[in-house]
């Protein structure tokens, strides 16, 4: 509710302070005297357009503030804590702030904080109405009239529109889980075939961990058979020598060391030194005795196998076929696919590809020995480790096949989950199609409800105008349906008027005048007061047009309004002043200003004098005093009958 508000530099006011109260609050005054400019300040401290040309001549900005009393843990409240404001001391007040320069620039506080104007604009949705001939009035936007419809309405209508809203929610959101499935259900099935072809691959090679190392030691002993018989052979001759030769006059290693220790023996036991020496002698000699002998059984295991050979290049081929797709370095573990370009090169087949691998596995490298079978030693399968030792023999590298089988469990994983979207779209579409028939069901009862609230609200205003001197005019609410349902119904709701007989209805905007307008708004305020939230009610030129009767009548229905909420009313009538609770006059001041004693609140024989002029333009006419005093008693006696 609006306590205070202090306006200065604007239009005619220099400096003017309205003391409002609850209930119905009423400003009167000479034709010129700044009633307007009050209703005008409301509007700029409530984010409406700033417009210098509006600053008083001589002042370098208009201001307006304003005390409002809100509750403290409101939404208001919160909006403004959010933006870095607060309340006063006491915690129920706020005040708000609105300034223009002569320039243009437009300043706005709220809370004692900075705030953009837009700010104020959203505080007015919940604090204010103004209703002036140039005024942007809320119910003229049709958002506001479907929600005030539906408060309208009652609980009844409000739970089915949470239900309802429940339902939309969820079913766009499944809705858009659908459309993400299916939109990319090419890509997934492309990844899916990708993947059971690579798994499929792999499944075929059956493949051992560490089995492309051992298959590397394998073919390198069987490409060397022939040099490494030779080279056992002669080692053993040289240890021990070769009884099928018959050949004994060349000494061997085993020999000569027999013969060392035979002579070490006869002169040992004179000297314990010399017969340590025999005795590492003697150990030698078992030593290469025992070194010969493996060297006969290593030469006997060596022979050429070609066939074996051309089976174990064809395998490490396939093997590294498999590491160049799904090793590390081809593939990394948790891709969303297997790489399909490899399994299409060569003609686009994976037969063609298999064989390609298989050709480049196998391929001589250049400077290898040739083994007994005919074959040629190759490198190591691609993945893993063909560099010799520091003594020249083949370093045993890490197995790149466990590269592979981790990239299998991976991949069968990722494909169990694009098998389950199949099933996760049949059910999400079998879902989707429920809850489509729920929100269209919902809505058809929402619309249903919505058509009902209408007819009562149309009546109801339509009758409340009537008495508001347009006796012939009508109101009616359109439920038009929407081509889909959005997330508020499957409904546009529009109110319309039809100002006389004959004439089209046409939204509120259109089918009235200014001074009709202000009377339809007041109609609609007093039916729908006790659903807009809106705590104060700004009314201007509300009697335009309107006198006798009818006046009375306004009078009367704007004190209905004021039992639910703050109403502010600039007025000509004196049937309508005599309804308010707190009349406040704006009084020219010489100079042609208003000044902070130029307006002033009105105690009940201030009220005669001022009813008395606005009756008789005579504030000490005693006929006019006498109908002030009729008019004031007999809306006093409406106000104790309600």
């Amino acid at each position: 509710m609006l306590e205070e508000v202090r306006i200065s530099g604007l239009g005619v006011i220099d400096d003017a302070v309205l003391e409002l109260s609850p209930g119905f609050n009423v400003v009167t005054g000479e034709t010129g005297a700044g009633k307007t400019m009050v209703v005008s300040g409301l509007g700029l401290l409530f984010g409406g357009r700033a417009d210098p040309a509006r600053v008083r001549p001589g002042a370098e900005r208009a201001n307006v503030e304003g005390r409002l009393s809100v509750e403290a843990d409101g939404r208001v409240a919160r909006q403004v804590n959010d933006a870095g404001g607060d309340l006063d001391d006491e915690g129920g007040a706020l005040i708000l702030s609105r300034s223009v320069s002569a320039e243009g620039r437009s300043r706005a506080h709220a809370g004692g904080r900075s705030v953009p104007v837009s700010l104020l604009t959203y505080l007015a949705d919940d604090l204010v109405a103004v209703h002036g001939q140039s005024d942007q009035q809320q119910l003229l936007k049709t958002g506001r009239q479907r929600e005030a419809l539906d408060r309208f309405a009652g609980p009844a209508l409000a739970a089915l529109l949470a239900g309802y809203q429940r339902a939309y929610q969820r079913h766009r959101d499944v809705r858009q889980e659908l459309d993400e499935l299916t939109s990319q259900a090419r890509e997934r099935q492309r990844e899916a075939e990708d993947l059971r072809r690579g798994l499929d691959e792999i499944e075929q090679a059956d493949p051992v961990d560490g089995e492309d190392v051992e298959l590397l030691a394998e073919e390198q002993r069987l490409s060397n058979a022939d040099a490494l018989h030779s080279a056992a052979t002669t080692a053993h001759e040289a240890l021990l020598g070769d009884p099928s030769s018959g050949q004994y006059e060349a000494a061997d290693a085993v020999t000569l060391l027999g013969l060392a220790r035979q002579a070490l023996e006869g002169a040992a036991r004179h000297d314990a030194a010399l017969a340590a020496l025999g005795a590492r002698v003697s150990e030698a000699a078992y030593l290469v005795s025992d070194v010969a002998a493996d060297l006969a059984s290593y030469a006997q295991s060596v022979e050429a196998d070609p066939a074996r050979l051309a089976a174990v290049q064809e395998r490490r081929a396939t093997l590294g076929r498999l590491i160049r797709l799904f090793g590390d370095a081809a593939w990394p573990l948790g891709g969303s696919a297997v790489p399909a370009a490899p399994a299409r090169e060569a003609g686009g087949s994976a037969q063609a590809a298999g064989a390609a691998g298989a050709a480049g596995a196998g391929e001589a490298a250049a400077g290898e020995p040739t083994g007994a079978g005919g074959g040629t030693a190759t490198g190591p399968a691609p993945g893993t480790s063909g560099a010799n030792g520091d003594d020249g023999t083949p370093a045993a590298g890490p197995s790149a096949v466990a590269a592979v089988l981790a990239w299998a469990k991976q991949a069968a994983a990722r494909l169990a989950e694009l098998e389950g979207d199949d099933d996760r779209i049949s059910g999400l579409a079998e879902e989707e199609a429920g809850l489509a028939a729920q929100v269209a069901q919902l809505a058809a009862e929402l619309s249903a409800a919505r058509r009902e609230a209408a007819e009562r609200f149309a009546g109801d205003v339509t009758a409340e105008l009537a008495a508001l001197a347009m006796p012939h005019a009508r109101l009616a609410v359109a439920v038009t349906p929407l081509s889909e349902p959005g997330p508020h119904g499957a409904d546009d709701i529009e109110i319309r008027l039809s100002a006389h007989p004959g004439a089209p209805a046409l939204p509120l905007n259109k089918g009235a005048s200014g001074g009709e307008l202000s009377r339809v708004m007041l109609a609609i305020e007093v039916v729908f007061a006790g659903a807009d939230p809106v705590p104060t009610f700004v009314f201007d030129e509300v009697d335009a047009g309107v006198g006798g009767k009818a006046a009375v009548e306004i009078g009367r229905r704007l004190a209905r309004l004021a039992r639910l909420a703050q109403v502010i009313v600039v007025t000509h009538l004196p049937q309508v002043a005599a309804f308010a609770d707190t009349h406040l006059v704006v009084e020219k001041a010489d100079d042609g200003s208003v000044t902070r004693s130029g307006i002033v609140r009105l105690d009940r024989p201030g009220r005669v004098r001022e009813l008395s002029r606005m009756l008789a333009g005579l504030e000490d006419s005693e006929f006019g005093r006498a109908h002030a005093e009729e008019l004031l008693a007999a809306a006093a006696a409406e106000r104790a009958e309600g």
